[in-house]
């Protein structure tokens, strides 16, 4: 039940009113006009009166506020206490207002924060929550200047990231080969009783433990075997973890299973999970630890996801929410330039399943899985491939192809080859069919050709000399028919997930002349202090460059994932802030991907002459559940639980679909307050202290994509016509 009237008489708790009357006691000018007034119009009246001339000393903040298209260059001028003022006007602009939330299954999440206050301060009642007081608590310190804004130092920075140590660290390597040996000889153990069969990994007769582990440290280098050998039961996980996970958490992933959700962790990743933990560890490898172990909301929600990213509900021959004709499940389309293309192959599948997976929507309804012999492509694939590849070949602006999935790279080499060699031949195509179309009327022709995969992460073994030789042999036929851009696009999610087996993988690819780019997603723990600046130093050591630092997407599933977007906000202004490349020396930034083979020594001679440790070369952006990417957004409701909402425009900085000329601005209920937030951060370890001002970050402007990210000019100009387009 969620009425107005039933919560209007729900009690406050003691906690909750201890913190209204610390707000109370702070804003004597709040309080007054709380305690003065009749109902909620006069509330209204009142702060409007107060808070308005603070906002008209900036005549930048005063037009912010009252434009209804989102200004980048008036936000840059906006002071801490303007944002604060503004987020105060748009609550009561948006006092009344509800909107569907997912996150309760659909059902309207209210905004009306003064009522509230109000029914606290006069009744004790209006059902609010302790984060709901804090939030607001949190927000008129901001107006009043008692929460001045100080960013960190560098030092400071850099004594976060030294908590983090790298999977490259020789304290760390030693760690993990530990629990390899423990692994294995667990492994032994199960092929000798019979509990474990297969074909290709079996024993001779005759040979010793010793000789047993040696042929298992052979096979530890294919990923096959870490594929035949995945982890499939909660059981097995713990026994593997040497039965360290509590009884809560087997109860979890009992349940997990027993709702069908899959379960895929192979030997290598697993090995990156410390079972015995020193000191210089504690708490390192909780980014990784929290993509294998299901939390209580997923298992809950299980069976009811709903699909975050509307674009991606498929209905083949029908459009989309961006209004993109889409032939088939094995084509995603948000924008005019690029679309996905999902084959129909092992890549399906993954090298594991992440607890906060974009596409557990679809590992719920079965189309994605992990019965790799089902997933082998049939027979038809081969003729279906090209006739596939004609929604690129006819197309006007599509430019660029992400062979992704589930996972690109979980296809064999034979697989990947074909799908390459037929997107040559639709590129090569394309070109001809260039040659009859006048000038202004013809189509972007194929500039660049991306590949997702998490393999380098989660099982480097796949990367072989055999797929180096084949990219690049590819890459040298491609490029002399005008395709530039080669990018293996893959997410590490931790400094502790880059291992001298993850190096040796990203330096094949590297020779194979394709860069390579990661995607992280700001998960709870990925989102502590330092860690993602690590990450992305250890990364540029290997050479890789950041490229997006997502929002954890999705409802109450990810809800123990998700970390608010004022955070995502801090970490960009306060951290990120650091890596910054000097306007003076973009142009030599903007070419680090045309020499893959040379990228290590060219961010290493960027970072020495920039005197920096790391590039910022990524940005931070949320998937909005409607179209496109996005970082552009105001504050302008909060619910009783001090979950923030938040509208969102979409981002001004690159071409989209006509649609949302219609659409409109976007509403993101966030499953997280941030006080439940930093409680969970406190949990890891964190001290809350570092993380003053987070919630001060209310307003959110998407960053300019990095001029090494945008698609080469053509030597012709290209139709304005959009095709396969129905709005």
């Amino acid at each position: 039940m969620d009425s107005i009237a039933f919560w209007d008489k729900v009690g406050i708790s003691v906690r909750a009113r201890k913190t209204l009357q610390k707000l109370l006691d702070e804003n004597p000018v709040l309080e007054k006009i709380i305690r003065n007034s009749e109902n909620v119009v006069e509330i209204h009246e009142a702060i409007r009166n107060w808070v308005f001339p603070i906002l008209k000393r900036n005549q930048a903040a005063l037009h912010y506020y009252r434009n209804t298209k989102t200004d980048p260059d008036l936000a840059l001028k906006l002071s801490w206490q303007d944002q604060a003022a503004i987020r105060i006007l748009d609550y009561i602009d948006h006092a009344g207002s509800e909107f569907p939330d997912q996150n309760i299954g659909g059902q309207l999440a209210k905004t009306n924060p003064f009522k509230l206050l109000w029914l606290a301060t006069h009744n004790g009642t209006g059902g609010a929550k302790v984060a709901f007081f804090k939030d607001m608590l949190e927000l008129f310190r901001q107006l009043s200047g008692k929460n001045a804004h100080l960013a960190p130092q560098r030092k400071q920075l850099n004594s976060w990231m030294e908590k983090y140590p790298s999977g490259l660290d020789v304290k760390v390597d030693k760690l993990r080969k530990i629990n390899q040996k423990r692994i294995i000889r667990i492994l032994i153990e199960k092929i000798d009783s019979g509990e474990i069969t297969s074909k290709r990994y079996c024993f001779a007769k005759g040979l010793s433990f010793y000789e047993k582990e040696a042929q298992m440290e052979q096979w530890w280098q294919e990923s096959n075997f870490h594929l035949r050998f995945a982890v499939r039961s909660p059981e097995l996980l713990n026994e593997m973890l040497d039965y360290t996970l509590t009884n809560e958490t087997m109860k979890v992933l009992n349940k997990a299973r027993r709702k069908g959700i899959p379960f895929f962790v192979n030997p290598y990743y697993l090995s990156l999970l410390n079972s015995y933990i020193p000191d210089y560890v504690v708490g390192a490898d909780l980014a990784i630890r929290c993509y294998v172990i299901y939390s209580k909301q997923l298992v809950e929600e299980f069976g009811n996801i709903v699909a975050w990213e509307k674009e991606d509900k498929v209905k083949p021959g029908k459009p989309n929410a961006a209004g993109w004709l889409i032939p088939s499940y094995n084509i995603h389309r948000r924008y005019p330039e690029v679309a996905i293309f999902i084959p129909d192959t092992v890549g399906r599948a993954c090298g594991g399943l992440c607890a906060s997976c974009q596409r557990m929507y679809d590992f719920q309804s079965g189309r994605y899985n992990f019965n790799l012999k089902k997933l082998k492509p049939e027979k038809s694939w081969s003729e279906r491939l090209p006739r596939l590849l004609e929604y690129f070949r006819y197309d006007a602006q599509l430019r660029d192809i992400l062979i992704t999935g589930g996972d690109a790279l979980m296809s064999s080499n034979k697989s990947l080859k074909e799908i390459l060699d037929a997107i040559y031949n639709m590129a090569k195509a394309k070109i001809e069919d260039n040659k009859r179309r006048a000038e202004g009327d013809k189509f972007a022709e194929i500039l660049r050709i991306r590949i997702g995969t998490r393999l380098p992460a989660y099982l480097p073994q796949r990367i072989t000399p055999e797929l180096g030789k084949m990219l690049a042999i590819f890459k040298q036929k491609a490029q002399k028919i005008g395709i530039k851009q080669f990018v293996i696009q893959t997410h590490f999610q931790s400094p502790m997930e880059i291992t001298p087996e993850s190096k040796r993988a990203i330096q094949l690819l590297l020779k194979s002349g394709w860069a390579v780019t990661n995607q992280l997603v700001f998960t709870a723990a990925a989102s502590r202090r330092g860690h993602s600046a690590k990450l992305r130093k250890v990364l540029n050591e290997i050479g890789v460059l950041s490229y997006y630092t997502f929002t954890v997407k999705g409802f109450k599933e990810n809800k123990s994932n998700f970390t608010p977007n004022s955070r995502v906000l801090q970490e960009r202004m306060e951290e990120k802030i650091f890596g910054n490349i000097p306007e003076h020396q973009m142009d030599f930034a903007q070419n680090l991907l045309l020499q893959p083979d040379k990228i290590v020594e060219n961010i290493k001679g960027l970072c020495n002459i920039a005197d920096i440790s790391f590039l910022s070369t990524d940005r931070s952006i949320l998937n909005l559940p409607g179209v496109g990417k996005s970082m552009t957004f105001r504050t302008i409701g909060i619910t009783r639980y001090g979950r923030r909402i938040l509208e969102f425009d979409h981002d001004p900085t690159r071409a989209h679909s006509p649609i949302i000329h219609k659409m409109g601005k976007v509403i993101v209920i966030e499953s997280k307050s941030i006080a439940e937030y930093l409680d969970q951060l406190e949990e890891m370890g964190e001290r809350k202290a570092d993380y003053k001002g987070v919630f001060g970050y209310s307003i959110g402007q998407t960053e300019p994509r990095m001029a090494m990210y945008e698609y080469p000019d053509y030597s012709y100009k290209v139709s304005e016509r959009i095709t396969n387009l129905e709005i």
